[in-house]
């Protein structure tokens, strides 16, 4: 499966952005899709996941009760909508997927076999 990311660019600080990630080549039932973060010169840090089967969520105890992860079955989307961003919400946000997670590995950026490009996300005062 292809990722495509969507959204991001600048926004200020108590924004409310959303970014998207859509698939191409099949649909994302049977995946996981998660949302990963990087800031140059740091590593990669997980944000939030989804198992498009059940719809369980998952979020990344920085971003918890700020951001919601959801899917849209219709149009074969991973939505993260963002909420009260922060300036430490500055990065460089990815989607990934993988129809082989398991629930201690959903954290960890190698345990997923799809990515897509990142979209930057720049949080202004």
């Amino acid at each position: 499966v292809q990722l495509q990311a969507s959204g991001g660019g600048l926004v200020q600080a108590r924004g409310s952005p959303s970014l998207s990630c859509a698939a191409s080549g099949r649909t994302f039932s049977g995946y996981t899709v998660s949302w990963f973060r990087q800031i140059p010169g740091k590593e990669r840090e997980f944000v939030a996941g989804i198992k498009w089967s059940s719809s369980g969520t998952y979020y990344a105890d920085s971003v918890k009760g700020r951001f919601t992860i959801s899917r849209d079955s219709a149009n074969n989307l991973v939505n993260l909508q963002m909420n009260s961003l922060r300036l430490e919400d500055t990065a460089v946000y990815s989607c990934a997927a993988s129809r082989t997670i398991i629930l201690s590995s959903l954290r960890v950026p190698t345990a997923y076999a799809h990515w897509g490009q990142g979209t930057l996300v720049t949080v202004s005062s």
